[in-house]
């Protein structure tokens, strides 16, 4: 008799395993009872109905403490992320982030057509590996940057030639960083590392650049101050056309904000 009841109890086991819906108690109630009212006694069917009653409120507490551990576990995921960004411009990073580098803005020469287009940070300390001093054609070059500001209105235009800094930052808690142009506040849901102006090298220079998002109030380079060129930092406006005016302005400087999110 007690083997015909395992039997049984296992192959409703196997029905449990199927079965995901919220009703499932009730389900494998129904099927024990249907199972066994013609093995054993009303009596011993309620008895052993109680019993598995008992046995799946059990099993659904350890779910339940399985899965807050699981949620516990993604939140302490979540705020173990950390995202780094370039603070352009400045040679300190906001106060609720972490200065990784202080360094010199640097990348290729502005009017050479094979120009990389991407600016660097580059570090104050230096290592080097094996190398050959000396100029040498056969070789991309890496330059350092100034700002080209002498027709930007009000105290940008004293930035003009200055050599231009850079920090490196780490932000903790956070998993995803973007900068959004024409923008100085940030979207519901994410929160503002550095706002500033949209800069990009001139229009008619050979050399591709990147928008860059420089710091609102930029640091200058100590002794940096004199027309040696390099990569070149002009303010980006807009061109009406197909870009659409309004909500653009023709010949408007463009803002623009780094934006992090959780």
């Amino acid at each position: 008799m007690m083997s015909a009841v395992l039997v049984i109890v296992i192959s409703a086991m196997g029905v449990w395993a199927e079965i995901s819906n919220g009703s499932c108690k009730d389900m494998l109630q129904g099927y024990l009872t249907g199972q066994l009212s013609s093995a054993l006694g009303a009596y011993q069917v309620e008895a052993l109905r109680r019993e598995f009653k008992s046995f799946t409120d059990q099993i659904e507490k350890s779910v339940k403490a399985i899965k807050e551990k699981i949620d516990v576990q993604e939140i302490r995921e979540t705020k173990n992320n950390s995202i780094v960004y370039t603070r352009w411009g400045k040679k300190t990073c906001p106060s609720n982030a972490e200065l990784v580098q202080s360094g010199y803005t640097g990348g290729s020469w502005y009017d050479h057509k094979g120009a990389a287009v991407d600016p660097l940070c580059l570090p104050r300390d230096p290592e080097w590996g094996i190398y050959s001093d000396g100029d040498n054609g056969g070789r991309a070059f890496v330059h350092g940057a100034e700002y080209q500001t002498h027709s930007s209105p009000g105290y940008l235009r004293t930035l003009y030639q200055h050599d231009v800094p850079c920090a490196v930052c780490l932000r903790r808690n956070r998993s995803v960083v973007k900068m959004f142009p024409a923008r100085k506040t940030c979207y519901k849901g994410w929160k503002l590392e550095f706002h500033g102006y949209l800069m990009a090298g001139y229009h008619d220079h050979q050399a591709g650049t990147m928008y860059t998002c420089v710091d609102e109030h930029p640091d200058t380079l100590h002794g940096g101050h004199a027309d040696k060129n390099g990569r070149l930092f002009y303010q980006a406006e807009a061109r009406c056309g197909s870009l659409k005016c309004p909500p653009y302005v023709e010949g408007r400087e463009l803002v623009c904000a780094v934006c992090s999110k959780e």
